[in-house]
């Protein structure tokens, strides 16, 4: 076509319309090329070149200008189809190139060539490549590059699933998807990365795949009459999507029912085989003709001519195809459809003629057809009524049927929309019915890559078959593990965890899959946290890294001195940089509790045999309290006074109510305390001076009514209130609270911990009704705790050795 100045081609399929239009576009320019179908025109002015379906390509050959130069017929063997072979027909007979016309199909057209055209030169081209058939082969021995054809959408669906749970999944081109999700559907498989794909019957026309097997689920289909064996032919057409131009190809059947269940595989036989392999079979004896320009008298003459006999032998008519099945059923209601004059009924046989993309049969489609009838009759369809019809339908939800059901609806409304004598605005209207159709067909992509497609089987069945070590694992930022972008799990710290979504049977694939690579992506883990050990956090006596515990501290034997005994997630990474990790671990975290030096002092000190037994045990007994007991635990009864000399050098506070070590009552101490694990208690951070009381008191407090007090700060108010009382030389003296109050400690809190330590309180007479001036203040006293005496040994029996001994002790 490219090679005459002018010229048309009629395709079959809107889809390769689109394909040669986008090539010829190429070659020739925008403005010199034209796309004709049912729902989508591209008409430039000064096109040249038209690419179009069957029905919407002209019908003498005639261009805007005059007849054009080359005229082609692609399928022409569809002339004997029972639904379109008589426009098929038509075009074969009368559509002609004013220098040179082609009818492109299967040799078994060739002896009605020669009846109906007899001056036509007939040229064959014969296949390079072969056909083999390879017999009965399960689902699971199907080698790669394989496409299965189905006759049912349920079957389609079932094989495919199949495939996608043992195999990755597979595509999906069925009759029912718009061009768009099948053109997607079929780049899925021709990019490799499924290696399956499975179809009806629509596989065997318009498609050119890198298929090397096809096999049949089935030999029989519906025809829209009754269930039938394909002809050997149509075997052929589908088979032959095995093997392009000269690599070869092989075909065969489905064994086990096709999805896998109960069910006796289909056979071909003898006959068929050979037929198949040796490319013969029967030619065609008769085409299916229609008048072409019927008249419009009336509907009834409409009618008439349209089912007229053929004006020559070698054409039968054709059967009641959908667009006159509706024409009568419209015809049984004159009244309703008011079509008297020509006009009016070509009009409505054109409406007559929209095409059933929803393939709901002729009763419902003619309802469809009434309806819009009941429009067009009275003028165009306004450009709102047709936005609201096209805006119902745009709605991407739903599952895949509910998809295909819109996607067939909203093509009944492109072909409405780009009709100009049908609509108003109708550029804008066909422009959205287009984009609507792509969303919808976008989102049935979806739906289908979604459910019968595992990517990351289908990539991991590729290639743990080679050396799983050569399998390219990354890991990203965000923790993911995957295989040629495709996740197959997640690291948590150093532990790798399968994708949660993973079916039962691909855990241990994806496993195996990152086993071989996951001590190098660890050992790169590794050396991170060990270079910026800062990321690192203590909690519980646990060293976490993004909150994943990597390892724990274990006494040493030392209070404040641990070892670090790693996690086992840390068994994968390498010795070398394991080792680094703990290193830089354990440099970390002698850092971080430095704040616990108080405490290796302490015991140091309980170690010194200058000590003494009581101060070594007074020190054991404060590093067991983490830094604070109460006298009462203390036992410093027992405590020489001029031990205390020495303890007081360690930092340790004998305090009226408590003796603690003040430096390991800072912030920093008892944070360093709580995360190591050391002190269990709980904490309260900043370490205020007052804080609420709670049933179990962080460490370091004491209770003071409400409150809990810091028991330094407690000690600071009771020394202070010891003070006044020296200073006041009396018995009853008075407190100011000023100074509790100002560390956050309330009056009945303050009265509290003065009377844990011995003082009491004698509440002052409130002034009479009437007086005035300050009221007086509280008289108070305090009262020395009497000493501890210690109790009397058990007395020994009369008579025994220890009585005895216990006389000796007494004289």
């Amino acid at each position: 076509m490219c090679g005459h100045s002018s010229g048309a081609i009629g395709f079959p399929l809107r889809l390769l319309a689109r394909e040669v239009y986008d090539r010829v576009v190429a070659l020739k320019g925008e403005n010199a090329v034209a796309l004709i179908t049912g729902e989508e025109r591209i008409e430039p002015r000064d096109a040249r070149y038209f690419c179009c379906t069957v029905e919407a390509m002209p019908r003498i050959g005639g261009g805007p200008d005059g007849p054009l130069a080359f005229v082609a017929l692609d399928e022409a063997q569809l002339a004997a189809d029972r639904e379109r072979g008589h426009v098929f027909t038509d075009r074969l007979l009368n559509t002609r190139g004013r220098d040179e016309t082609m009818l492109l199909g299967s040799a078994t057209l060739e002896p009605m060539i020669r009846q109906l055209v007899p001056r036509a030169e007939i040229v064959t081209r014969p296949r390079f490549s072969t056909l083999t058939h390879a017999g009965a082969r399960k689902l699971s021995r199907l080698p790669p590059r394989s496409a299965i054809v189905a006759f049912s959408a349920e079957q389609v669906y079932a094989v495919a699933e199949m495939l996608r749970r043992f195999r990755g999944g597979a595509a999906v081109v069925m009759g029912g998807l718009s061009p768009e999700t099948r053109n997607r559907q079929v780049a899925l498989f021709q990019s490799g990365e499924v290696d399956y794909i499975v179809a009806t019957d629509a596989i065997g026309m318009g498609l050119n795949l890198d298929v090397t097997h096809v096999a049949f689920a089935g030999l029989t289909k519906f025809d829209g009459l009754r269930q039938r064996r394909l002809t050997p032919a149509e075997m052929a057409q589908i088979a032959g999507r095995a093997g392009r131009h000269q690599k070869d190809g092989s075909f065969g059947t489905l064994a086990g029912g096709g999805a896998g269940g109960a069910g006796q595989a289909p056979e071909f036989t003898d006959e068929e085989i050979y037929a198949i392999e040796e490319h013969r079979f029967a030619p065609l004896t008769s085409l299916y003709w229609r008048e072409a320009e019927p008249r419009y008298d009336s509907v009834r003459v409409l009618i008439d001519d349209l089912e007229s006999a053929p004006p020559q032998p070698g054409l039968a008519r054709a059967p009641e195809a959908t667009d006159l099945a509706v024409l009568k059923r419209l015809a049984d209601d004159p009244a309703k459809i008011d079509a008297r004059t020509p006009g009016s009924v070509r009009r409505l046989w054109e409406a007559c003629r929209l095409p059933d993309f929803r393939q709901s049969g002729p009763d419902t489609h003619a309802r469809f057809v009434a309806r819009l009838w009941q429009d067009l009759r009275h003028g165009h369809l306004g450009a709102d009524y047709v936005a609201a019809r096209i805006a119902e339908l745009d709605r991407p939800q739903g599952d895949i049927d509910t998809l295909q059901g819109r996607i067939a609806a909203i093509r009944s409304w492109a072909y409405i929309a780009q009709r100009p004598d049908w609509v108003l605005a109708r550029d804008e209207m066909a422009a959205r019915a287009r984009a609507v159709e792509a969303r919808l067909s976008d989102a049935l992509h979806a739906r289908l890559t979604e459910r019968f497609v595992n990517r990351r089987t289908s990539i991991l069945m590729k290639s743990l078959g080679n050396d799983a070590a050569l399998l390219p694992v990354t890991l990203a930022e965000d923790d993911i593990v995957s295989v040629e972008d495709e996740p197959i799990g997640h690291l948590e710290g150093f532990r790798f965890v399968v994708d949660a979504g993973a079916s039962h049977s691909d855990r241990r694939m994806l496993l195996a899959a990152a086993e071989k690579s996951l001590p190098r992506l660890l050992g790169e883990r590794a050396r991170t946290v060990a270079a910026e050990p800062g990321q690192v956090a203590l909690a519980d006596g646990a060293l976490r890294w993004r909150e994943t515990e990597i390892a724990r501290l274990e006494r040493s034997g030392a209070a404040g001195r641990f070892r670090l005994a790693p996690a086992r997630d840390l068994a994968q990474v390498p010795d070398a940089d394991r080792q680094a990790l703990m290193t830089a671990l354990e440099a970390w975290l002698a850092q971080r509790l430095t704040p616990l030096a108080p405490l290796a002092t302490l015991e140091a000190a309980a170690r010194d045999p200058a000590a003494g037994s009581e101060a070594r045990a007074l020190l054991l007994t404060l590093i067991a309290g983490h830094g604070a007991i109460t006298r009462q635990e203390a036992g410093i009864e027992h405590l020489p006074k001029e031990l205390r000399p020495f303890l007081r050098r360690l930092g340790v506070t004998f305090g009226a109510l408590d003796i603690f070590a003040a430096a390991l009552l800072k912030p920093a101490a008892r944070q360093a305390l709580h995360d190591s694990g050391i002190d269990a208690r709980p904490l309260a951070p900043g370490m205020p001076p007052v804080v609420p009381a709670t049933r179990r008191l962080p460490a370091g407090y004491r209770h003071a009514g409400s409150q809990a007090v810091r028991v330094d700060v407690a000690e600071k108010l009771l020394r202070a209130a010891h003070e006044t009382r020296v200073k006041a030389g009396t018995r009853h003296f008075a407190l100011d609270p000023a100074l509790a109050i100002s560390t956050g400690l309330r009056r009945d809190g303050w009265a509290r911990l003065l009377h844990a330590a011995g003082f009491r309180v004698q509440r002052a007479r409130a002034l009479r009704q009437g007086a005035s001036g300050p009221p007086a203040p509280d008289a108070w006293t305090w009262r020395p705790a009497p000493r501890a005496r210690p109790a009397p040994p058990p007395s020994a029996p009369e008579g025994s050795a220890f009585a005895a001994l216990a006389g000796l002790v007494r004289r």
